[in-house]
């Protein structure tokens, strides 16, 4: 996969995190720019912040709880797992969102 797929791929997943929390209805604000996508939460400012790393092919993921790495498994473009747990980057965000902003937001997509 060159750098052209890569940064297409992720600003699909991003697109879909902004809309799945659009969708949810979660007192949650995001901000893109750039290739980070920063997720600040209404009740109590903490930040959950999902950025591009071109260079590793991967996502970062940082959050209270700590800061995971994620890379693309298989043939589904939307299969983002984490390096070291294999947890999809879809289940660790609701968990996240869940953790900071006691909101639940389904990232199904």
């Amino acid at each position: 996969m060159n750098e052209a797929e890569f940064s297409q791929l992720v600003d699909d997943v991003m697109f879909s995190i902004e809309e799945s929390i659009d969708d949810s209805g979660a007192n949650i604000d995001y901000e893109n720019t750039g290739g980070l996508l920063t997720l600040t939460c209404d009740i109590n400012g903490s930040q959950i912040i999902l950025s591009r790393q071109s260079a590793l092919k991967e996502i970062w993921l940082a959050a209270v709880s700590g800061g995971f790495h994620f890379t693309l498994q298989g043939d589904d473009p939307k299969r983002w797992c984490n390096t070291v747990s294999g947890q999809l980057l879809t289940t660790m965000l609701a968990d996240a969102c869940m953790a900071q902003a006691n909101e639940q937001v389904d990232f199904a997509f």
